[in-house]
Protein backbone atom coordinates (compact mmCIF):
# COMPACT_ATOMS: atom_id res chain seq x y z
CA UNK A 1 0.00 0.00 0.00
CA UNK A 2 1.19 3.49 -1.26
CA UNK A 3 1.87 5.59 1.46
CA UNK A 4 0.07 9.03 1.50
CA UNK A 5 1.46 11.80 -0.03
CA UNK A 6 2.19 15.12 2.04
CA UNK A 7 0.07 18.05 1.06
CA UNK A 8 1.64 20.91 0.03
CA UNK A 9 2.17 23.14 2.88
CA UNK A 10 1.82 27.25 2.66
CA UNK A 11 3.53 28.65 5.67
CA UNK A 12 2.28 32.43 6.29
CA UNK A 13 3.95 34.65 8.36
CA UNK A 14 2.15 37.52 10.80
CA UNK A 15 3.12 40.02 7.68
CA UNK A 16 1.53 38.33 5.22
CA UNK A 17 -1.92 38.16 7.24
CA UNK A 18 -1.12 41.77 7.97
CA UNK A 19 -0.51 43.10 4.61
CA UNK A 20 -3.88 41.02 3.12
CA UNK A 21 -5.96 42.43 5.97
CA UNK A 22 -4.48 45.73 5.10
CA UNK A 23 -5.68 45.69 1.50
CA UNK A 24 -8.68 44.29 2.23
CA UNK A 25 -9.82 46.99 4.32
CA UNK A 26 -11.20 49.57 2.30
CA UNK A 27 -13.40 47.30 0.39
CA UNK A 28 -14.51 45.63 3.38
CA UNK A 29 -15.22 49.26 4.87
CA UNK A 30 -17.93 50.25 2.15
CA UNK A 31 -20.41 47.40 4.06
CA UNK A 32 -19.84 49.88 7.60
CA UNK A 33 -19.42 47.08 9.84
CA UNK A 34 -20.46 48.23 13.44
CA UNK A 35 -19.43 44.59 14.71
CA UNK A 36 -17.43 42.30 13.95
CA UNK A 37 -17.61 38.51 15.07
CA UNK A 38 -14.16 36.70 15.55
CA UNK A 39 -14.08 32.97 14.45
CA UNK A 40 -10.30 33.52 13.44
CA UNK A 41 -9.47 35.67 16.48
CA UNK A 42 -6.45 37.42 15.28
CA UNK A 43 -7.47 38.67 12.07
CA UNK A 44 -10.30 39.87 13.28
CA UNK A 45 -8.08 42.09 16.13
CA UNK A 46 -5.68 43.32 13.11
CA UNK A 47 -8.97 44.38 11.14
CA UNK A 48 -10.21 46.45 13.70
CA UNK A 49 -7.33 48.71 13.27
CA UNK A 50 -8.07 49.41 9.68
CA UNK A 51 -11.58 50.04 10.37
CA UNK A 52 -11.33 53.01 12.72
CA UNK A 53 -12.22 56.07 11.03
CA UNK A 54 -12.52 59.99 11.77
CA UNK A 55 -16.40 59.22 11.87
CA UNK A 56 -15.93 56.59 14.00
CA UNK A 57 -14.03 57.65 17.26
CA UNK A 58 -14.99 54.00 18.77
CA UNK A 59 -13.28 50.87 18.21
CA UNK A 60 -15.20 48.41 16.15
CA UNK A 61 -16.35 45.54 19.11
CA UNK A 62 -15.39 42.70 18.44
CA UNK A 63 -17.18 39.14 20.13
CA UNK A 64 -16.17 35.83 19.50
CA UNK A 65 -17.47 32.25 18.77
CA UNK A 66 -15.83 29.39 19.00
CA UNK A 67 -16.35 26.51 16.15
CA UNK A 68 -14.69 22.96 15.56
CA UNK A 69 -14.42 20.87 12.70
CA UNK A 70 -11.31 19.03 12.58
CA UNK A 71 -10.59 19.21 16.26
CA UNK A 72 -10.69 16.31 18.45
CA UNK A 73 -13.04 16.96 21.33
CA UNK A 74 -14.40 15.19 24.16
CA UNK A 75 -17.13 13.01 23.55
CA UNK A 76 -16.52 13.18 19.56
CA UNK A 77 -16.95 10.41 17.46
CA UNK A 78 -14.23 9.85 14.45
CA UNK A 79 -16.97 10.07 12.01
CA UNK A 80 -18.07 13.40 13.61
CA UNK A 81 -14.38 14.87 12.86
CA UNK A 82 -14.16 16.98 9.70
CA UNK A 83 -18.08 16.45 9.15
CA UNK A 84 -20.05 17.81 11.84
CA UNK A 85 -19.41 21.96 13.16
CA UNK A 86 -19.52 21.74 16.88
CA UNK A 87 -20.28 25.01 18.30
CA UNK A 88 -18.10 25.76 21.29
CA UNK A 89 -18.60 29.21 21.72
CA UNK A 90 -21.31 31.31 21.43
CA UNK A 91 -22.70 35.11 21.89
CA UNK A 92 -24.66 34.61 24.82
CA UNK A 93 -28.20 33.11 25.60
CA UNK A 94 -29.30 36.70 24.32
CA UNK A 95 -27.50 36.41 20.99
CA UNK A 96 -30.49 37.86 19.03
CA UNK A 97 -30.91 40.88 21.03
CA UNK A 98 -26.90 41.62 20.69
CA UNK A 99 -27.41 41.46 16.87
CA UNK A 100 -30.58 43.32 15.91
CA UNK A 101 -30.50 45.96 14.18
CA UNK A 102 -26.39 45.29 13.43
CA UNK A 103 -24.21 45.12 10.71
CA UNK A 104 -22.12 41.91 11.68
CA UNK A 105 -19.26 40.60 9.69
CA UNK A 106 -18.33 37.19 10.32
CA UNK A 107 -14.30 36.88 10.48
CA UNK A 108 -12.12 33.87 9.66
CA UNK A 109 -8.91 32.92 8.90
CA UNK A 110 -9.85 30.51 5.84
CA UNK A 111 -12.65 29.51 3.68
CA UNK A 112 -11.85 25.83 3.36
CA UNK A 113 -14.91 23.61 2.85
CA UNK A 114 -17.10 26.90 3.61
CA UNK A 115 -18.92 24.55 6.08
CA UNK A 116 -18.11 26.46 9.40
CA UNK A 117 -18.96 29.50 7.31
CA UNK A 118 -22.35 28.13 6.55
CA UNK A 119 -23.19 27.30 10.32
CA UNK A 120 -22.03 30.37 11.52
CA UNK A 121 -24.02 32.36 9.16
CA UNK A 122 -27.32 29.88 9.10
CA UNK A 123 -27.23 29.99 12.67
CA UNK A 124 -26.71 33.68 13.76
CA UNK A 125 -29.61 34.55 10.97
CA UNK A 126 -32.02 32.07 13.36
CA UNK A 127 -31.08 33.68 16.28
CA UNK A 128 -32.00 36.81 14.45
CA UNK A 129 -35.45 35.90 13.27
CA UNK A 130 -36.30 34.26 16.72
CA UNK A 131 -35.75 38.00 18.43
CA UNK A 132 -37.54 39.21 15.88
CA UNK A 133 -40.30 37.24 15.95
CA UNK A 134 -41.69 38.80 18.82
CA UNK A 135 -41.53 42.42 17.73
CA UNK A 136 -44.44 44.06 16.14
CA UNK A 137 -44.22 43.01 12.26
CA UNK A 138 -43.80 47.02 11.43
CA UNK A 139 -40.61 47.32 13.55
CA UNK A 140 -39.26 43.58 11.90
CA UNK A 141 -37.41 45.03 8.70
CA UNK A 142 -35.54 48.11 10.47
CA UNK A 143 -34.00 45.70 13.30
CA UNK A 144 -32.94 43.20 10.61
CA UNK A 145 -29.19 42.04 10.84
CA UNK A 146 -26.82 42.89 7.53
CA UNK A 147 -23.98 39.92 7.98
CA UNK A 148 -21.02 39.75 5.60
CA UNK A 149 -18.21 37.46 5.26
CA UNK A 150 -14.40 38.30 5.34
CA UNK A 151 -11.72 35.71 5.47
CA UNK A 152 -7.84 35.97 5.11
CA UNK A 153 -8.08 33.09 2.71
CA UNK A 154 -10.20 31.62 0.02
CA UNK A 155 -8.88 28.02 -1.12
CA UNK A 156 -10.02 27.61 -4.53
CA UNK A 157 -11.76 24.28 -4.43
CA UNK A 158 -15.31 22.61 -4.23
CA UNK A 159 -17.11 23.76 -1.39
CA UNK A 160 -19.39 21.53 0.80
CA UNK A 161 -22.01 24.08 1.21
CA UNK A 162 -22.59 27.23 0.74
CA UNK A 163 -23.69 31.20 2.03
CA UNK A 164 -26.68 32.97 0.62
CA UNK A 165 -25.87 34.70 -2.24
CA UNK A 166 -27.11 38.35 -0.52
CA UNK A 167 -24.48 38.30 2.18
CA UNK A 168 -21.35 40.52 0.66
CA UNK A 169 -18.34 38.71 0.91
CA UNK A 170 -14.63 39.35 0.80
CA UNK A 171 -11.42 37.17 1.09
CA UNK A 172 -7.64 38.55 1.11
CA UNK A 173 -6.50 36.05 -1.19
CA UNK A 174 -7.86 33.00 -3.15
CA UNK A 175 -5.12 30.35 -3.00
CA UNK A 176 -5.07 26.79 -4.44
CA UNK A 177 -5.98 23.72 -2.09
CA UNK A 178 -2.93 23.54 0.07
CA UNK A 179 -2.15 23.00 4.02
CA UNK A 180 -1.84 26.39 5.38
CA UNK A 181 0.42 26.60 8.39
CA UNK A 182 -0.57 29.99 10.53
CA UNK A 183 2.13 31.97 12.80
CA UNK A 184 0.23 31.40 15.65
CA UNK A 185 -0.32 27.53 15.56
CA UNK A 186 3.93 27.67 15.69
CA UNK A 187 5.59 26.88 18.67
CA UNK A 188 8.72 27.80 17.10
CA UNK A 189 7.64 31.32 15.14
CA UNK A 190 11.44 31.82 14.32
CA UNK A 191 11.78 28.55 12.38
CA UNK A 192 8.03 28.99 10.96
CA UNK A 193 9.49 32.41 9.78
CA UNK A 194 12.26 31.03 8.10
CA UNK A 195 10.62 28.11 6.66
CA UNK A 196 7.79 30.94 5.07
CA UNK A 197 11.51 32.53 3.73
CA UNK A 198 12.79 29.95 2.14
CA UNK A 199 9.62 28.83 0.35
CA UNK A 200 9.29 32.36 -0.25
CA UNK A 201 12.90 32.43 -2.42
CA UNK A 202 12.19 29.31 -4.05
CA UNK A 203 9.26 30.51 -5.40
CA UNK A 204 11.09 33.91 -6.71
CA UNK A 205 14.16 31.56 -7.96
CA UNK A 206 11.95 29.18 -10.17
CA UNK A 207 9.57 32.79 -11.20
CA UNK A 208 12.77 34.11 -12.51
CA UNK A 209 14.29 30.65 -14.23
Amino acid sequence: MAALQEPEHLRVTYNDVHNLIRASAQKIAEFKPDMLIAIGFFPARVLRTFLKTPERKANVPIHAIGLSLYESLPGMTAEQIGAEVIRTQWLGPESGKILLGRRALIVDEVDDSRKTLHYAVSELQKDVERELAQLPEAEREAKRTAFAVFVVHNKLKPKLAEIPADIPYFAGEEIEDVWLDYPWEAVDIEEHDRLAEEAKAKKREQAQA
